[in-house]
């Protein structure tokens, strides 16, 4: 595995975290440093971890109670540390099996706590899927891809002058993806006349549309034509008070995800994951496109969609996503950390039915199928999509691949990430 600039990433990201304080601009500051500098350990050994808190920088003498866990698994130990000039050393053991420890911090101050975790991971290129891999999966796929594509792709477009520059053109568009489906992107591209590859940009979890279109000129700006687009067929013109009344409508932000979940045909990710395929076919029908250069990117969610995208559609050229969502999400049923949505955590969202539906919508049996080149990204800290999940993503990938792994990280990536990502989709152009 190539560690695609690990410790220059790392240094700056424990840099940034020092500059804005844990928590957040707060006067108080944890630090958390394992012995061994890439928090990675061999299953058996045993890990430690020294933790630090400071109030204005000044270290604090005070009481630490811990807890340590298997990633996203309830507290398999607790104790309390007594810190010694702000600092103290915590054995956090080990585990047998590949996986991540999460050591869990607080402190009380004034009735107020402050909490803080860190996770170190043991033998985790070892890590395999719970999710089984249908005999009939690439058959289903294929079957409704050739369904969609019975109804052409049409589309409404009209120019989105709030978001168009000297250098950028930007355009609102209204996709017909199937029989019964829409959905609503922005696509930008460069001013300037000319042939460019295209960019497909998923979007993260949530009952949402576009809202900051702005932040990612910077891909037109540098020679690419890119989609950013929503799932759900809602307009991001519609007022945040219409949004709001759409999303109580779907039970709660991320009720879809469990939307006919019983049976892969009736599930509502299906004519998602056919959208993905459907934003290529419109992308690559353009006449600016470059005939071959076929890009997709996203974080999240988004992440998820990317890699199902460039496992369904050998015209993919290269991906990149960032800690991906959807992944083994039956794990659980394995005692271990299963990927978001966590339907652990939902009642009679684990049953035989559901669960063989999943395995036919879970990231990890698109990962085993991609042949363009991927780069990859995830933080160990991660709750909402955590590292064991992104470990087996990247163990099945068997395509060229790249990571970047940050260990600090929550559920997040910096601005330097997301330029660097553009520079290495531009760096895998097929001139």
């Amino acid at each position: 595995m190539r560690v695609f600039l690990f410790l220059l990433c790392f240094v700056n990201s424990c840099l940034q975290a020092i500059a804005e304080n844990y928590p957040y601009r707060s006067d108080y500051m944890w630090t958390t440093v394992p012995d061994h500098g890439d928090w990675l350990y061999q299953c058996g050994e045993k890990a430690k971890v020294e933790v630090g808190f400071y109030l204005y920088g000044v270290p604090q003498n005070i009481e630490v109670e811990y807890e340590i866990a298997p990633d996203m698994m309830p507290a398999t130990s607790k104790g309390r540390i007594k810190l010694k000039n702000g600092r103290g050393v915590i054995a956090i053991g080990t585990l047998k099996e590949p996986g991540f420890l999460d050591l869990r911090l607080t402190s009380t101050i004034n009735n107020k706590k402050y909490l803080h975790h860190m996770k170190v991971g043991f033998s985790p290129e070892k890590l395999k899927p719970y999710t089984k891999n249908p005999a009939d999966f690439d058959a289903f796929w294929q079957q409704n891809l050739k369904e969609a594509r019975k109804t052409p792709v049409s589309v409404t477009c009209k120019k989105a002058e709030q978001y168009s520059t000297n250098k950028v053109e930007a355009f609102l568009l209204n996709i017909k993806t199937d029989k019964r489906h829409s959905i609503y992107a922005y696509l930008t591209k460069p001013q300037k006349a000319g042939k460019y590859p295209v960019v497909l940009c998923p979007p993260g979890a949530g009952i949402k549309t576009i809202k900051e279109p702005m932040r990612n000129l910077f891909y037109a700006e540098n020679g690419f034509i890119r989609m950013e687009m929503e799932i759900h067929g809602l307009n991001p013109e519609m007022t945040d008070q219409q949004f709001k009344e759409i999303t109580r409508a779907f039970d709660h932000e991320n009720g879809y995800l469990t939307n006919g979940l019983d049976n892969r045909d009736n599930y509502y990710m299906k004519h998602v994951y056919v959208a993905c395929v459907r934003a290529i076919d419109y992308l690559t029908s353009l006449q600016e496109w470059d005939g071959k250069n076929v890009f997709v990117q996203g974080g999240s969610q988004g992440g998820a969609l990317a890699l199902i995208t460039a496992g369904l559609d050998s015209r993919i050229t290269a991906c990149v996503a960032n800690h991906p969502a959807l992944a083994d999400m039956a794990g659980y049923l394995d005692h271990r950390a299963g990927g978001y949505p966590h339907f652990n955590r939902m009642n009679n969202m684990l049953t035989r039915e559901k669960v063989e539906t999943m395995a036919y919508y879970d990231v990890v049996n698109f990962a085993r199928r991609i042949t363009c080149p991927v780069y990859l990204t995830w933080g160990f800290n991660d709750n909402t999509c955590p590292p064991t999940t992104s470990y087996i993503v990247w163990n099945l990938i068997t395509a060229p691949k790249e990571s970047l792994i940050t260990p600090i990280n929550e559920h997040w990536t910096s601005d330097t990430t997301n330029y660097s990502q553009m520079l290495w989709l531009k760096s895998h152009l097929d001139k």
